[in-house]
């Protein structure tokens, strides 16, 4: 009789200081069949499904749940989530399944709820049918893993690439993992450590330090000891206000507990030695744009964590676009999220121009829509496909994304693409998809902190962090933290970093 697999996905990064809250309406629910149609879409949960094929397993779908990162969730979406979830979940756990997939990001905080993973968790574990049966799980690198979590599932695996072009290959891996439980018969428990410091995302990108450092211990780790099986570092999401954000490490093991300890405060402490090389600042984009001379070669990026969209920023910040008219920069390229400004142009023949004001309006903290003469190239319904199949869009939503009606438009030396739904720039199909070629520029501005470079790299011939005004600042000093434990790095001085375990 084949393994009978029950498969459900919460998937939302949640930015707590942005404006906004995130409803129902944000996600895109999947549910049954729908969730089985994403086989071969390049996602997590292709990777899952393809591997249960392999492994022969029968998948029961539930529902599947997914927003882009954005402000707080609200209390009714996860109540709904789980309503639902029993509703499809209880026929299959009252006849019995082996095992329990779900694909999380990790990240997600609502309006009364600090770890909604960890509940959810608990609360499969509670439901008659599920508490013995293996719970396996894959997740963002930037989740915030807490104990509870740990306590109720028996291996959480993490990406681990950041840009995440292992998002489907670490589904893959995690769900192998699963057929090595079942095959053995042997059931991984979990160990946790939290270490009491923070990174802002650009600190947390895997091919420097910090996380060079981190991912060799823990590859070292797993290829030493047999009884570990996947170790996960995981940096955090440090516009998440909860207790347990920032650095934790947790393990899967069929070991000694107090081993798997042991292993997790050697990587606590190699964590705290190297803690400085996370922190990044930078310059701003007008002194930066000063120093690029106007014959140099492009594309040069201009890349402003502080309105990372993958980061829940709104992606409407003006900071380069002020800077880009003031310099009078000529073959700039950037992208503005801003439905009223597309709406805008509706009536507007290719061709012509017309006044607009663009942008400014996501952040209390930007100054404010700026009025452009705008003459029409193009416009879209904004639907693509990633040309990398790997992009670290496809984490999110698989190989297919929707940016919504979109123009683009052009004002004096500056193309910007404006979009109904703010869209992170992690892959080139973004542009090209509008009949732009990026490599035809010699600026772009990018609203990203680590995330695009795999798409980007290939083809900039420099690039430059800048700082403008956002809500996604690599200064951390400057959020008002009301539920994070105290101390931690760098906001406090800490002489004796405490590391807690489970």
């Amino acid at each position: 009789m084949k393994p009978r697999i029950l498969f459900a996905g919460l998937f939302h990064e949640t930015h707590t200081f942005v404006d906004g809250t995130t409803g129902w309406n944000n996600f895109l629910v999947s549910r049954g069949d729908e969730i089985l149609a994403k086989k071969g879409d390049a996602s997590p949960t292709d990777g899952f499904l393809t591997t249960a094929d392999e492994l022969d397993w029968e998948v029961i779908p539930t529902i599947d749940a997914r927003a882009q990162p954005s402000g707080t969730v609200k209390d009714e979406v996860f109540d709904r989530f789980w309503r639902e979830f029993v509703e499809l979940a209880s026929p299959a756990l009252s006849a019995g399944i082996d095992a329990i997939y779900l694909v999380l990001h990790g990240a997600m905080v609502t309006e009364s709820l600090t770890d909604p993973e960890g509940v959810l968790l608990e609360r499969i574990r509670a439901l008659p049918g599920a508490a013995k049966v293996p719970i396996f799980a894959v997740y963002d690198l930037h989740a915030t893993i807490t104990a509870r979590m740990c306590r109720h599932a028996n291996c959480l695996v993490a990406y681990r690439c950041n840009p995440h072009s292992d998002s489907r290959d670490s589904a893959v891996r995690t769900a192998q993992l699963l057929g090595r439980a079942l095959q053995e018969k042997t059931i991984p428990k979990m160990a946790w450590c939290r270490v009491p410091l923070l990174w802002a995302p650009p600190g947390t990108g895997t091919a420097t330090d910090p996380m060079v450092t981190l991912r060799k211990f823990a590859d070292e780790l797993e290829a030493t000891d047999s009884n570990i099986w996947v170790c996960n570092i995981t940096p955090g999401f440090a516009f998440a206000d909860t207790p347990d954000t920032g650095l934790s490490l947790c393990v899967a093991h069929t070991g000694a507990t107090a081993v798997a300890q042991a292993h997790l405060e050697r990587g606590a402490r190699l964590a705290w030695s190297i803690r400085e090389s996370g922190n990044i600042s930078y310059p701003s984009v007008e002194e930066v744009l000063r120093q690029i001379s106007p014959g140099a070669e492009g594309p040069i990026l201009l890349v402003e964590p502080a309105d990372n969209i993958g980061g829940g920023a709104p992606g409407d910040g003006t900071g380069i676009l002020r800077a880009l008219l003031q310099h009078n920069a000529a073959r700039a390229l950037f992208t503005i999220a801003d439905p009223t400004a597309v709406t805008a142009l509706a009536d507007l023949k290719v061709g012509a121009t017309k006044t607009i004001a663009i942008g400014g309006k996501g952040s209390r903290l930007d100054p404010g829509p700026v009025e452009i003469e705008a003459t029409l190239v193009s416009r879209s319904n904004g639907h693509f496909e990633l040309e990398d199949k790997n992009s670290h869009l496809a984490s999110m939503s698989g190989m297919y994304f929707e940016m919504g009606p979109s123009a683009v438009v052009s004002t004096g030396g500056i193309t910007i693409l404006l979009t109904t739904c703010k869209t992170p720039p992690f892959d080139l199909g973004q542009y090209r998809s509008q009949g732009i070629e990026p490599t035809d520029f010699q600026l772009i501005g990018v609203k990203a902190a680590v995330a695009h470079r795999k798409g980007y790299d290939p083809i900039t011939k420099a690039s430059y962090f800048v700082d403008t005004p956002g809500p996604c600042s690599s200064n951390l000093s400057t959020f008002p933290y009301q539920h994070l434990n105290r101390p931690v790095y760098p906001l406090d001085d800490i002489a004796e970093p405490q590391f807690i375990h489970s």
